[in-house]
């Protein structure tokens, strides 16, 4: 429902009223109420303007009021009520006219009174002056000059949509005559924009495609004459077409939000958490403006710019959520352990992902400071230690730790020594290793893609030859060609002096397994096993699963991913991401260890997928496939009001009422169930759910004892149960029959012949009454009544009634030994006879006496009157006399001299008028006789009126030297002689005074008074009815000197 245009007096209180539907939307909506153009009104909430809001849970309905109280002028014009949830938008116009109390217009009551009317009027409104006032209204009564030009004038205002077309339509009186359209007083030529049209009298004018410049005076021009008009071009909301994302971004990094609006060059509002954002002195925000989008840009984000980012337009808003999360430094390559000899250079390199991280050295726990030997180096992202001349003292664990983060990098430095030994030249080869055997301890574990490097320390003289197998493929020998590689190239076998070297470039998961190592040489051999164990990042879970659903969360569950990496998981990484975005965004920055995760800070109604990321201590796996697309929402409340509405032996009837919150999802409907007392097995009252809110369940036992609940399905699944306050027994409950007849019902029913009767009585009573209908105490016919019964009413129907079915007709329903009686009286009426032995009774003058008797059939109802008809036997001609006339006689009046009459009379009651008329035998003449007039006497009227002054003199205080005048009015017949005195003194013959009388107004003027000529001034008036007198004083000042 919109509000409506309407009208207060001001001072006048005044209400409007908009109603929303919320059956289809999934949160309260919004309203502003403005007045003009932008002018909100919430802000003017106060003493005149109360802003009220209420919701009818039974209609779903939001109504908003607006009251306007002690209106006042300045409170009329157009006013906009807009209406806006979510992507939804309404608006509607309407306008507020304050009429102010009229004022009397003297001037308008003497313009349209009678001239005799002036005098009474003036002295009544305290005019003076008489002869100004005629002359005034002389000019006033010139009748204005009407429009020769124009038949029809342009409305005074015209309103109309930006973007759309207008047609502005005048009517002339001359259609060959031209006119001209102007625009705030320039003439306006006719283009694609502006269409001139002239069609017979009709002159339009239209504007397509109007703009805001549009807005403007029109006026159209014919010769001397025009008319103008004003043009006011609203502009349509500006509606958010694509919505803001959610976005996670890493400390430091650019933002940017994007959303795009329904107009090019619209102009939109930034929030964050509530607060509008402007261009500050930092630029830390910048705005952005293509064409309809429109962008919020953060150069460096960090910390404080978490939170609820909001634009806003006149049409709607749109809202996303920004998360700043601390950059995870990443190591593109770590430090590899060394081993050198006495006066080697050692250097230590790593990389990491950000060049402006610093990092510390540190051997065996201790800081390395540089020195002429050790440098330290750092060129963007790489660090280097390098070691100059390395002796045996530089041999221990370097660590590199960069600053701010909370992890190592670790490296073993060897030194080996060189030893000049004198053995025999047969010195059988021998391998020296401390990892030897198959235990967890003698495990040598690599990161999957990393280089697995095997460096062997070995002795024997001769310089033994070397072989490596691997156990698992059945014994394959790794032996490198001329430059150490073998196999597909990614293994590499080097011997040195002392040392057999054994590397995998980019270790993958089939490489693990125990590599066997065997040495020979003419004085024997030796071999040795390792024990190699690849380690990865685990495989992806598998698409995690939604468990259950809340109003701004849902419960996510998945199985561990099928290979672990060869660690174990040490946490799982959830995202989520709206199913219309590309956006995925992170809801947990530390290893949840669980399967099952609620996610939280979800909106209600938008649909939703999350993945899910397994993560061991070498890194994070792929991301899992997505779910199935979910919509966070909450059950239903309960149901309410669960009451029994019938019983029977083998059936009960329930109803209840919808929940009071119903949420975003719609209803899906109700289920029903049962359980027997002392069980707790709740069985289906039916197949699947019902959409009504009742609902009778069949086929129970007799005397079994039951309880029922009702619970309400949406998407979320049901709602908690509703139950009885008790358990139920299967069991009919007797009930007194009672017969309830309508008020309708209650009175005589009046039918005419031939229409068709319907009588529906309701009655009560269990089990099912005995019903028995009876007339005057006698059966019914069933040939010409039927009858139809139910269990909780009885029908009783005549197709075609006719007089025979008049009388009183008797209802009785029984139960056993119990009964209740009603009765319904029908009558059934017809037209009635004709009335009988009409005759004429006497004739005279003009007059003829008509008498009859009643109608011997008076359609079964009362003769309500009847109807005298009369008609001159030459012509027969009927004329009525008289209609609904009560009485059986009646008088014929007015009859023409000369003429023979005959005479006719119809009965009527309720039904109309007999069918036939009862004529009169015999005619009646009226004959001619002579007249003689005799005129009336009058008495002649006395108009006489003794003097009365209607308006008194008046004191006065006058200049002496200016002339000065006494009024008064005075009324009488015949017209009074007025006689005027000073001081008691009769003045009439006085030179210096001047006595006027016009239509009773009497002026007395004084020339050039001088001091001697103030005193009491007497006024009277004498007729032969009588006299009265007038009088007052004047005084009669000397005039200041100047100076």
């Amino acid at each position: 429902e919109k509000p409506q245009s309407g009208e207060v007096t001001e001072g006048g209180n005044i209400t409007f009223v908009a109603k929303v539907s919320a059956t289809s939307l999934l949160k309260k909506p919004t309203v502003k109420w403005f007045k003009g153009k932008w002018m909100d009104l919430a802000s003017k909430s106060g003493k005149h303007l109360q802003l009220k809001e209420s919701f009818d849970r039974n209609t779903k309905t939001h109504t908003f009021e607006m009251h306007i109280i002690a209106a006042k002028a300045n409170f009329a014009g157009g006013y906009r009520c807009e209406v806006s949830s979510k992507d939804k938008f309404d608006s509607c116009n309407f306008d507020l006219a304050v009429s102010t109390e009229p004022d009397l217009d003297v001037w308008d009551i003497l313009r349209h009174a009678p001239a005799s009317s002036y005098e009474k009027i003036a002295f009544q409104y305290g005019i003076t002056d008489l002869r100004g006032m005629l002359k005034r209204l002389k000019k006033m009564k010139k009748e204005e000059k009407k429009s020769e030009a124009f038949l029809k004038k342009l409305d005074p205002a015209y309103q109309v949509t930006k973007g759309h077309k207008i047609k502005l339509a005048i009517e002339v009186a001359n259609p060959d005559v031209e006119v001209k359209w102007r625009k705030n007083g320039q003439d306006i030529q006719p283009t694609g924009r502006y269409i001139f049209e002239s069609v017979g009298n009709m002159r339009y004018l239209t504007i397509n495609h109007c703009s805001l410049a549009d807005d403007a005076a029109y006026c159209c021009v014919v010769g001397e004459e025009k008319c103008t008009t004003e043009l006011f071009v609203k502009e349509p909301p500006v509606l958010i077409v694509k919505n803001l994302e959610d976005q996670m971004v890493m400390n430091g990094e650019r933002v940017e939000l994007e959303c795009e609006v329904s107009e090019e060059g619209a102009n939109v509002k930034w929030e964050k958490d509530g607060v509008e954002l402007t261009r500050d002195e930092s630029f830390k925000y910048r705005f952005k403006k293509d064409g309809c989008k429109h962008f919020l840009i953060i150069n460096e984000a960090s910390k404080e710019d978490c939170g609820h980012y909001k634009v806003k337009t006149n049409g709607g808003e749109s809202m996303a959520e920004l998360m700043v999360q601390e950059k995870q430094l990443e190591v593109y390559q770590s430090i590899a352990d060394l081993t050198v000899k006495a006066k080697d250079q050692a250097v230590f390199k790593c990389e990491v992902s950000d060049e402006n991280v610093r990092g510390t050295w540190f051997k065996n726990g201790v800081e390395v400071q540089p020195n002429a030997r050790i440098n330290i180096t750092h060129i963007g992202r790489n660090h280097k230690l390098t070691i100059d001349e390395v002796k045996p003292e530089d041999e221990g664990d370097y660590t590199f730790v960069p600053d701010g983060y909370a992890f190592n990098l670790s490296a073993k430095l060897n030194f080996l020594e060189v030893k000049i030994d004198f053995v025999p030249r047969q010195d059988p080869p021998k391998i020296h290793l401390d990892c030897l055997g198959r235990t967890a301890e003698s495990t040598i574990i690599v990161v999957a893609g990393n280089k697995l490097r095997l460096d062997v320390p070995i002795t024997g003289d001769p310089a033994p030859t070397v072989v490596w197998t691997k156990a698992e493929k059945c014994a394959e020998e790794y032996v490198g060609d001329k430059n150490g590689r073998c196999g597909d190239g990614r293994v590499h076998v080097e011997t040195t002096k002392g040392h057999c070297i054994f590397t995998i470039e980019g270790a993958e998961r089939q490489d693990e397994g125990v590599y066997s190592v065997v040495v020979r040489n003419p004085a024997g051999e030796d071999t040795a096993d390792i024990n190699v164990k690849v380690v990865d990042v685990p495989d992806p879970p598998q698409a995690p699963r939604i468990l259950s659903m809340g109003e701004d969360s849902c419960v996510v569950q998945w199985d561990p991913p099928a290979f672990d990496g060869g660690h174990p998981i040490i946490g799982y990484v959830v995202e989520r991401k709206k199913t219309r975005s590309y956006r995925w965004m992170r809801l947990n920055f530390d290893p949840y260890p669980d399967t099952t995760y609620e996610a939280k800070r979800m909106i209600e109604g938008v649909q939703y997928e999350m993945r899910v990321y397994a993560v061991n201590s070498i890194g994070m796996s792929r991301h899992s496939p997505a779910s199935q697309p979910f919509v966070p929402v909450a059950p239903t409340s309960q149901p309410i009001g669960l009451c029994v509405d019938d019983l029977s032996d083998t059936s009960i009837s329930l109803k209840w009422r919808p929940p009071e919150r119903i949420g975003s999802s719609e209803l899906m409907g109700y289920g029903v169930e049962y359980c027997k007392e002392g069980s707790d097995e709740w069985i289906p009252a039916m197949e699947g759910l019902t959409d009504k809110t009742s609902i009778k369940i069949r086929d129970l036992t007799t005397g079994e004892k039951l309880q029922f609940r009702v619970r309400a399905y949406n998407m979320a699944g049901p709602s908690s149960p509703t139950c009885l306050t008790q358990p139920v027994t299967i069991r009919e409950i007797m009930q007194r029959p009672k017969i309830l007849i309508p008020r309708h019902l209650r009175q005589t029913i009046i039918k005419r012949v031939g229409e068709t009767v319907n009588l529906m009585i309701p009655f009560q009573g269990k089990p099912r009454p005995i019903v028995t209908w009876s007339k005057d105490g006698e059966p019914l016919n069933p040939s010409s009544v039927n009858v139809r019964n139910s269990e909780v009413d009885t029908i009783l129907f005549i197709r075609k009634t006719d007089r025979q079915h008049s009388g009183k007709y008797e209802l009785k329903v029984q139960i056993e030994n119990v009964e209740d009686t009603g009765c319904v009286n029908l009558q059934i009426v017809d037209l009635p006879s004709p009335p009988e032995a009409l005759k004429i009774a006497d004739i005279w003058g003009f007059n003829v006496a008509l008498e009859w008797k009643p109608p011997k059939d008076n359609g079964n109802c009362e003769i309500t009157g009847y109807t005298i008809q009369k008609a001159e036997k030459k012509t027969m001609e009927w004329f009525t006399v008289y209609e609904q006339y009560r009485r059986a006689n009646c008088i014929a009046s007015d009859l023409i001299m000369g003429n023979e009459y005959v005479f006719r009379v119809f009965s009527a009651n309720l039904v109309g008028l007999s069918l036939e008329a009862c004529n009169t035998k015999d005619s009646a003449f009226i004959q001619k006789k002579g007249i003689e007039y005799k005129p009336p006497s009058y008495k002649d009227p006395d108009f006489a009126e003794a003097p009365k002054f209607t308006h008194p003199l008046v004191n006065r205080s006058v200049i002496a030297g200016y002339s000065a005048t006494l009024s008064c009015s005075v009324r009488g017949i015949p017209k009074p002689k007025v006689t005027w005195y000073k001081n008691k003194m009769d003045i009439s013959n006085e030179v210096k005074y001047r006595m006027l009388s016009k239509q009773g107004v009497l002026t007395l003027e004084i020339r050039k008074p001088c001091p001697f000529d103030g005193g009491v001034y007497m006024c009277k008036a004498v007729n032969e009815s009588g006299e009265d007198i007038v009088e007052c004083k004047l005084e009669v000042r000397r005039e200041c000197p100047s100076g």
